[in-house]
């Protein structure tokens, strides 16, 4: 048998399943709760906000995520679409200021077909990425292994987006970028 040691997955085991129920759009929910370490927000801008994604392909998987509820891209409105482009080059330069990966995969998934798991409220995914991060284990087992908890990789996260000029970062929530 083969193992992986992922302690901190244990709170997801853990969880008390009625507390993570959500009615309606998890993109539209989530940015409203009170916690947004628990949640994973870590930045906020007027329209849209970046929440890193629960299943990494690799640390600092991230979403940037328009308020605006559609699956189109060609719906949102010229504000939304201005903040949602500026506040994924903040994502580039907090992921790169913390993490210091070789390069980035970007993109969104739109439509069903696209293979996305949420197709009616787009995002845009941003993936750091590493010379070497593809090894034998995804080619071989179909396993592929994250070095670092969610947690970790959220605070220094957090504190890259922070000493972006033009932000907020008092508090222990999202940064909030002006």
């Amino acid at each position: 048998m083969e193992q992986i040691f992922a302690p901190w997955r244990i709170e997801w085991v853990e969880r008390d399943g009625d507390e993570d129920e959500i009615e309606g759009c998890v993109f539209c929910e989530l940015p409203d709760r009170d916690d947004d370490r628990e949640n994973l927000v870590v930045a906020r801008s007027d329209h849209a906000f970046v929440l890193f994604n629960n299943y990494p392909y690799n640390p600092g998987h991230a979403m940037v995520i328009p308020r605006e509820h559609t699956g189109d891209y060609r719906d949102l409105s010229e504000g939304t679409l201005l903040d949602h482009a500026r506040l994924k080059q903040r994502t580039f330069d907090a992921l790169e200021t913390a993490l210091s990966p070789d390069g980035f995969n970007a993109g969104l998934n739109l439509g069903q077909g696209a293979g996305g798991s949420i197709d009616d409220h787009l995002h845009t995914h941003v993936v750091p990425r590493w010379e070497g991060d593809t090894n034998f284990m995804p080619v071989v087992s179909d396993t592929k292994v994250v070095v670092e908890a969610i947690d970790e990789t959220y605070d220094r996260v957090r504190e890259a987006f922070a000493e972006q000029e033009g932000t907020d970062g008092s508090g222990d929530g999202a940064v909030r970028i002006e």
